[in-house]
This record gives C-alpha cells, structure tokens and sequence, in this order.
C-alpha cells in the first residue's frame, strides 16, 4: 500500500482528496502547512507528496529540495502557465489545477508513483554504469541506458554501429566511445561518407600510390591509415559505394589496407564505430549494401532517440544552449519564457539536436539587446522559434485517452482543460480558471486547432 502525505491548508479540500485517496486504497498523512509536514513527518518515508503550491508561510515548492528522491505532485488553483512551468522546472514530478477531476487525479498518482518504483528499482543496477557522459545532455531514462551502454561497450574493441535521425548526435556517441577507450591517446578520424564525392571516397579512405591514377603526383596516405591504432568514425556509412565497402571489409577482416596502385598491403590497427540513418538490412536485402559488410560492422548497435522523444531532456538541452551562446556572443545570461518553453516542449523537433541548437542561437542572436534591464529580460522566442506550419500541427493536442505513463506537456494540460469544460463554462469562465485573458484564451484555441463549440447558452447571451 502505498504511502502519500497532503499538505494543504484549506481542510474541505484535504478532506476530500484523503478520502478519494482512501477509497483506492492509499495510505494518507496530512499537513496544513510546508513547516508542518517537515516537523511532523520524515518525507523519505512516503511514496508520494501532494503539496498545494500556495501555502501559508512557504510555497509547496519548498518540499522539493527536503523531499529527495520522493516525487512531489504539484496542485494550485492559480493555473498560470508561468506557475506550472516554475514548478516542474524546480523538479516537481508533475503539476495538476484545481479544481480537480477524481479520475484525472488518481491517474497522475498511479503514473508518478509507478515511475518513481520503476526508477528505485533500476537505480542499483544503474548507478555504477550510467554515470553522464562529458558533452551529452540528458538524464531520461532512454538517455541512462546509452550512457551504459557506452560505458560497457568503450573499453573492448567491438565494431560499433549507431543508429539515430539526422542531428541526434552520433558523432558525440563515437567520440565518448572512443575517449573511455584505451585507445584515447591516439587519433580520432571522423569521416562523413554522405560528404565526399563518389569518385573520391577510395582514395580519401585507403591513400594512393603516386601515378596510380591521373593527376596523382605523389603517395598519399588515407585517412584509415591515419586513425592506426585509434578510432576510425564513419559517419552515414549506408552512403558509401558498393567498390569502397569491399575495401573496407579487408580492413575489418584482415587489418590491414591497400592503397590505390599499391601491390602491397599495409597492417592497421583501427577500431570503427559506423553510423547510419538508413536501414542498412534492407539496403543489403536490396543489394545497395554489402550484406557480408553489414554483418561485420553489426556486432554492437546503439539507437540514438529522437529528441521528440527525450521527454524532459530537450528543456535541459535547450537551456544549456542558451548558456552556451549568450557566453558566445558575451551577451547577460537570458532565460526561457513560459511561451518559449512551450515552444521547445512541444514541437517535433525533426532536425533533432542540431535544429534546436540553430533555433536557439538565432533567438539569442535577434533578442533586442537594448533595453538597460537586459540582465533581467526573459528570451521569449514562442513559435517565431520553428516554421509556424510545422508548429502547430506538431502541437495538436493528443487524445484524452493518453497512455497514463507518458508525460503530459502543459499544451496538453491547457488541451484537455478546455475540451472537458467548455461545454459547461464560458470563455470568460474559461480564462479565468487557466489564468489568462480571453484574447489568449482564443489564441492558443487557434494554434492548438480547438475549435470554439457554440452551446445554446453560449447563443442565447449572445442573441
């Protein structure tokens, strides 16, 4: 049975949540106040803490710190955007209006505890193998598993083929692979297979022999030669021609390498990491890739995820890039407004890392800088941030009927808000409970594609 304190001050309201918690069979502790439930209760010994946000003495956001690990479920009925986002974004587990549906309620309960069960009990096995990676962002759990991965994976010397959209970061996988690697001190050789022209690909990679073809004055080395005894990166490896890949198997089977026009073969001790976008089984079905290659370089596989997909990674990506380019440009830190947030939470991201890395560079690139308050002025870059086209069908709210597992983004908090109702509210009854004016109210109605229904008593205050 699991254990859940309230802490809220109003006793109608944590009457009632402790008997609707009661009947599902939870067990309930109460507090009035933030100093209450520290002095009352030790917080590490409940499953989960539901704190108002809006308490007497302190805010209920002032039991995440002392609360840990213990998930804390934020509930207000001030349900501001700017409320909702500050609270998450100081680690709240997730954020619910007042008033309340019973049914929405347990929901949140039931998935933010399960997700807190499941993350105690992946955290042993977890602890010493996925620790963070220099130069990768992100702490979701599709993150934690790569980190272990390389970290198993880094020390051997297994070919390693990586998976992942375009802009996921495929390059920082190889190099992190590479530098917990013994073969850190050597070189690292990253080639872009997509980049170099068809008729240049062989000699780029193996070298060449002087006068083994026109215009080739003097020997050269290539660049397999150059990664010996280090790390050989090659990236969209699905784009190398079919003569190139028959080099490149010798290279994997034998160790060593063959110049153009040389008659003797050079040994090489080369680790290679692959990395692709393509489905490289179905090119070999289709015969555009060697199938003899693909089993060689198939021996460990890594899957980059989609940034649309990292949950709440992206706003952690997105704020150290704002860091990262306002040091740039020697610009006075900025910071996300609630609009921006919403901007990068909820857009499909389809250029991945890399398109929200020039998103959030020409947003800091075109902030007037000229107000004397720039040490205080929010970065408020909305949905000027992707093409306007592409953001509002990727932010269409999803249905209410929700796997309860997934996160929900504050678009589909507001979403669901108004469909359940405006059929019983006005818009200005609606306004008032989301916390905005009406003209917003109608705005975001527009960019989430909620068309505004008009009920007979909507028509008859009109008439």
């Amino acid at each position: 049975m699991s254990h859940i304190l309230i802490v809220e001050d109003e006793a109608i309201i944590r009457t009632a949540l402790r008997k609707l918690l009661e009947r599902h069979r939870y067990k309930v502790s109460e507090a009035g106040s933030v100093r209450e439930a520290l002095s009352k209760y030790r917080l590490n010994t409940v499953d989960l803490i539901i704190s108002d946000l809006r308490l007497p003495g302190a805010p209920g956001t002032d039991l995440l710190k002392p609360a840990g690990d213990i998930p804390v479920l934020i509930m207000t009925s001030y349900a501001s955007l700017r409320s909702a986002v500050d609270s998450m974004r100081m680690g709240a587990a997730d954020y619910i209006a007042k008033p309340f549906d019973h049914d929405e309620m347990i929901t949140t309960i039931r998935r933010v505890i399960g997700k807190a069960e499941q993350s105690r009990i992946q955290a042993p096995a977890e602890k010493e193998s996925t620790g963070s990676i220099a130069g990768m962002i992100g702490n979701s759990r599709i993150m934690r598993e790569l980190y272990g991965r390389i970290h198993k994976v880094a020390p051997t010397d297994a070919t390693v083929l990586v998976h992942g959209e375009t802009g996921t970061g495929k390059e920082l996988v190889a190099r992190a692979i590479h530098e917990e690697s013994h073969r850190v001190g050597k070189p690292l050789i990253s080639v872009n297979c997509a980049a170099i022209p068809e008729t240049l690909i062989e000699s780029e990679l193996f070298g060449y022999e002087k006068g083994a073809f026109t215009g080739a004055q003097s020997a050269r080395e290539g660049l397999v030669a150059a990664a010996d005894g280090g790390t050989l990166f090659l990236d969209e490896i699905g784009e190398l021609p079919l003569e190139a890949q028959a080099r490149l198997l010798r290279v994997i089977q034998e160790g060593e390498v063959r110049p153009i026009g040389a008659i003797e073969s050079r040994k090489v001790n080369v680790r290679l990491v692959a990395a692709t976008h393509r489905n490289l089984r179905q090119l070999a079905a289709e015969r555009k890739f060697r199938e003899d290659l693909y089993y060689r370089i198939n021996v460990v596989q890594m899957t980059l995820a989609p940034l649309r997909e990292r949950g709440r990674d992206i706003l952690a990506l997105a704020e150290h890039l704002l860091e990262k380019f306002c040091k740039k440009i020697e610009r006075p830190l900025l910071r996300l407004s609630p609009e921006a947030i919403q901007a990068v939470t909820t857009y499909a991201w389809p250029g991945n890392v890399r398109e929200l890395e020039n998103a959030i560079q020409r947003a800091v690139i075109l902030t007037d800088s000229s107000s004397e308050e720039i040490d205080h002025k929010i970065l408020d870059i909305d949905l000027d941030l992707v093409p306007v086209e592409e953001a509002r069908s990727s932010t269409r709210p999803r249905s209410l009927h929700t796997d309860p597992r997934e996160d929900l983004s504050l678009e589909d908090y507001f979403a669901r808000f108004v469909i359940e109702h405006q059929d019983t509210m006005s818009e200005t009854e609606l306004a008032k409970k989301l916390g905005v004016s009406r003209k917003c109210l109608w705005e975001r109605r527009q960019k989430l594609g909620i068309p505004r229904k008009r009920t007979r008593r909507s028509t008859v205050a009109e008439a």
